[in-house]
């Protein structure tokens, strides 16, 4: 069936935290990663029989649940899981955050990719560990990896755990299989261990390809965590279920603590029927009409910053629906351009610098919602713009 993703779905005033975090009525929010479209029907199907049940008291994990996520992973991305590796948590930022906590101690050195999603950073705080930085390099609108900067920072400061964004957020890079397995022989070189955010990962734009950590070698998936949710693809994360895919049996028993400790063990069962109407043949199409959509939205928002705001860089898109954009030729921090878009435009986008110094000039938009949507958002920027700068 044809999905409709042009209808514009009133939000505000239904306790959404996207529309409903500020008080100005003319605010168009593209700002957090959530999409403004609703759930495919199959999902909002599941939801209803399991609403017309009445009773939503603690819920057991059915079998079925992991030979979802079993099947999708393997008829998808060609990884082959075992039912005994997964953990099923309330959340990918969770599901980090515990992990964090059960394999390392206060000190520790933990690598990013900087710029990167910003609760990678209150997770390593939290768990009291020490940031390592391998900053990503630009060139040309496109960032890439410096693969001898990651190996140095590796050895010279002792780390541990390296937290890799797969696809990444938010430059949108989704990494090649080559890139990867650099990353992770490096990584098993020195005896690093991968924690991998996956959450973005069927959120591929047309041409490119989504590659698992853990199913390019056995040595891989034996020295990492991989996360993962059906949250990010298909606009339920408020339904909260997340899975850490873990080999190693003694890691996934600290991780298994871990979750427990920190009381994010228990799942909604909303969220255990929507993952599994999600990780069907019917997902599968809402995801490629989906895709088809948001990378219409990113081609539009890239021909139209092109004309209207030619000093304006875009960087080349290859995953998530998340554009980020350099607005270094303004001459404006991105922390002070946000607010006065708020005020002044009546349009939320988020500020690079909340994903590291090194994102300072840049902003990102979300490009899931109605393209109406998108494009008052944008002549809301470039009008701005063109009157201040």
């Amino acid at each position: 069936m044809k999905y409709n993703f042009d209808e514009i779905v009133p939000r505000r005033g239904t306790n959404c935290y996207k529309w409903d975090n500020c008080d100005d009525p003319d605010m168009l929010p593209l700002w957090v990663a959530d999409m403004d479209f609703r759930a495919m029907p199959g999902i909002q199907n599941a939801l209803q029989r399991r609403l017309d049940h009445g009773v939503f008291g603690y819920v057991k994990v059915p079998e079925s649940y992991y030979q979802s996520v079993i099947n999708w992973f393997a008829h998808r991305h060609g990884w082959t899981m075992k039912r005994e590796h997964i953990l099923y948590t309330t959340g990918v930022v969770p599901a980090i955050a515990a992990i964090l906590q059960s394999i390392t101690k206060p000190g520790d050195r933990v690598l990013m990719q900087t710029p990167v999603y910003n609760c990678f950073f209150s997770c390593l705080r939290n768990a009291g560990n020490v940031l390592v930085e391998n900053p990503l390099v630009c060139e040309d609108d496109y960032f890439r990896i410096d693969f001898d900067d990651f190996e140095r920072k590796i050895v010279d400061n002792q780390v541990r755990v390296f937290l890799l964004c797969n696809p990444h957020n938010p430059t949108g890079r989704v990494w090649t299989r080559d890139e990867l397995t650099r990353m992770g022989d490096i990584c098993l070189k020195h005896n690093v261990f991968v924690i991998s955010d996956e959450i973005h990962n069927e959120l591929v734009m047309p041409g490119f390809h989504y590659t698992p950590f853990a199913s390019i070698k056995p040595e891989f998936s034996q020295h990492a965590a991989v996360c993962t949710s059906s949250s990010k693809s298909f606009n339920i994360a408020g339904l909260q279920v997340a899975n850490i895919t873990v080999e190693d049996a003694r890691v996934r028993a600290l991780i298994d603590r871990g979750i427990n400790i920190n009381e994010t063990c228990d799942v909604n069962p909303f969220g255990v029927e929507a993952l599994q109407a999600a990780y069907t043949p019917e997902g599968e199409e809402w995801l490629s009409q989906l895709m088809e959509y948001i990378h219409a939205n990113y081609q539009f928002l890239c021909s139209y910053l092109a004309e209207q705001l030619p000093q304006i860089r875009v960087t080349r898109a290859e995953g998530t629906y998340l554009a980020w954009i350099d607005c270094k030729a303004l001459g404006i921090p991105s922390i002070e351009l946000e607010e006065k878009l708020k005020r002044e435009a009546h349009v939320w986008f988020t500020a690079g610098q909340a994903y590291n110094p090194t994102g300072s000039t840049y902003m990102r938009i979300n490009l899931a919602c109605p393209h109406a949507i998108l494009q008052e958002a944008l002549h809301r920027f470039c009008i701005f713009c063109k009157k201040s700068y």
